[in-house]
């Protein structure tokens, strides 16, 4: 069975200031032509549909025409919600989309109700186990902590007894939205930290013959059975060097696992640049660069006067200007802005806490605040569910 894997659509979003419904709608094309040249069997959507849980009308219409398409080509789709998701929202009409072959997994409760496909080697069952955020699924999970790995893990039980009670010989295919232990980030995907922790280990996926991911941006094997397609476009400048892509996937007939990457359009090339002003508007080097979108950073020891409008001239797609400046010998060159790259929001409050008091807290402090967080977080994600 041949299955077509993509995640992370996030229709809606922007780039910067630049409208990228235009190039969302030009991957729509793309997916359906390659569904139809590579003759593929199943569509598996991985979550983020969309890029937050009220889209924009526009977004909206260019995923009713995506799911049109399907429909009309006659191969079947799973897709599943992830955390920009509004899940009760994407998941509204999936039984009657269902009928047309587009199969929506929104509700954590159906996680190991599967899709039943077959091919001329029996069934494969696929399992939809939608963004789990673990404060608001752990009662249907009964789980005694509400973390990451205990949800999935509680979940995937269920698909593994379920698994265990079909006809010997049923292969298997898992779509989650998580952040797997081994998984590269970009600047672009949002925070699911539970707990001081956000990732999950791969071997949750053991038993299954092939687990399709999203949430992380980049495309990644993290074994020859556990993948990430990675998002169809660039969402932010760390994805530079991103190869986007979608996995096309040949499962046999005993569950061997044939991958190839299907290479994704590129609206526009990224391109990170840095200097003086004056060298970013002379080096010839650069000249590669004046059709990308580009991230300049100005190392002028003082800003120089109307640094955007100058580099426009020769970077017409400037989106992105900071400031670095250049300092004497001896004196740190750290932003306060690269003060806090990398850094979540928990560390960020215990820096404070030095700052203002002299010492950083201790364990029980820490705790607090990593429990003030959380709970803020989960209170957001309550509200999303119930807009």
């Amino acid at each position: 069975m041949r299955l077509l894997h993509t995640s992370d659509w996030h229709l809606g979003r922007a780039f910067h200031r630049v409208n990228l419904l235009d190039a969302q709608a030009a991957f729509i094309d793309h997916l359906v032509a390659t569904v139809r040249e590579e003759r593929v069997d199943a569509v598996l959507v991985a979550g983020d549909v969309y890029d937050r849980a009220v889209p924009p009308l526009a977004a909206v219409e260019v995923f009713d025409e995506a799911l049109h398409r399907l429909a009309e080509l006659g191969v079947p789709t799973v897709m599943i919600s992830g955390n920009h998701d509004s899940a009760r929202r994407l998941g509204v009409g999936a039984g009657l989309i269902g009928r047309a072959g587009i199969h929506l997994r929104t509700a954590p409760a159906e996680c190991a109700t599967p899709v039943v496909l077959a091919d001329d080697h029996g069934d494969v069952a696929f399992y939809g186990l939608p963004y789990l955020e673990p404060a608001l699924v752990k009662d249907e999970f009964k789980v005694k902590k509400a973390g990451h790995e205990a949800v999935l893990g509680a979940a995937m039980d269920r698909v593994r007894a379920d698994l265990a009670a079909r006809p010997p010989g049923t292969r298997s295919v898992v779509l989650a939205h998580a952040f797997v232990t081994g998984g590269e980030p970009s600047d672009s995907e949002r925070d699911i930290t539970v707990g001081g922790v956000e990732s999950v280990p791969a071997a949750v996926f053991d038993g299954v013959d092939y687990a399709a991911l999203g949430h992380l941006h980049g495309s990644q094997t993290l074994s020859e059975r556990v993948r990430y397609s990675g998002s169809p476009l660039a969402y932010s400048f760390s994805e530079q060097h991103h190869r986007k892509s979608m996995w096309l996937i040949d499962l046999g007939p005993r569950g061997e696992i044939a991958a190839e990457r299907i290479d994704c359009p590129v609206p526009r090339r990224l391109a990170r640049i840095e200097g003086t002003l004056e060298t970013l508007l002379a080096d010839p080097e650069l000249e590669g660069h004046e059709d990308a979108w580009v991230e300049a950073t100005l190392t002028d020891p003082v800003r120089p006067a109307e640094p955007m409008a100058r580099l426009s001239e020769r970077f017409p797609h400037t989106l992105s200007l900071a400031f670095a400046p250049r300092r004497p010998d001896g004196v740190p060159e750290v932003s306060y802005a690269q003060r806090l790259k990398g850094r979540d929001d928990r560390e960020i409050a215990e820096d404070f806490v030095a700052h203002v008091r002299g010492s950083g807290p201790d364990e029980h402090e820490r705790a607090v605040l990593q429990d003030a967080f959380d709970d803020v977080r989960a209170s957001e994600a309550v509200r999303e569910v119930a807009r």
